[in-house]
């Protein structure tokens, strides 16, 4: 058995704009089994449509002031024996892997955003550094982005940055 989990953060999406989730977003929650979303959803809806699609689990972003007290700052879980850490901001990027490992000693992956700037790297001790970017605010870079992360076995089987422009 594996568990495949989309990962989102920064989508910004707010009452009454018409800014939406793209297409290849959709596409890409299909068949998911868990959304791990790294905080800035903004409005609540985007957690209720994510959560009727699959289990959502997501932090408070800087910007999730309709959210404080239903998200927490930080979260941990598991998926198929895979710690997995969750924070929305993870600091400078300097000095951001011993932060991280100090912060989350147990976590195999640690996902987080705020910057808008994708990132899948190792940290410390081959801890897994997981920003999927954002889908809708691509702000300086090139694409907007979304993530994919598989875990089986107790063991991180992919992680993957998704071009999410449609």
């Amino acid at each position: 058995m594996s568990i495949r989990a989309v990962v989102l953060a920064d989508t910004h999406l707010r009452a009454g704009s018409s800014r939406r989730l793209p297409e290849a977003v959709y596409r890409l929650l299909d068949g998911a089994d868990v959304i791990l979303h790294a905080g800035d959803l903004v409005d609540a809806r985007v957690l209720d449509v994510l959560e009727a699609i699959a289990p959502t689990y997501a932090v408070l972003g800087n910007n999730d002031h309709a959210l404080a007290g239903r998200l927490p700052l930080t979260r941990t879980l598991e998926l198929d024996g895979v710690n997995v850490a969750m924070i929305h901001d993870s600091g400078a990027a300097a000095g951001r892997a011993g932060r991280l490992h100090r912060r989350f000693p147990d976590a195999a992956v640690v996902v987080f955003g705020h910057s808008h700037i994708p990132f899948d790297g190792e940290g410390i001790d081959g801890q897994r550094l997981f920003n999927p970017g954002s889908p809708t605010e691509r702000r300086s870079q090139p694409h907007r982005t979304a993530g994919v992360l598989e875990c089986a076995d107790g063991a991180v089987r992919e992680t993957r940055i998704v071009i999410v422009d449609d």
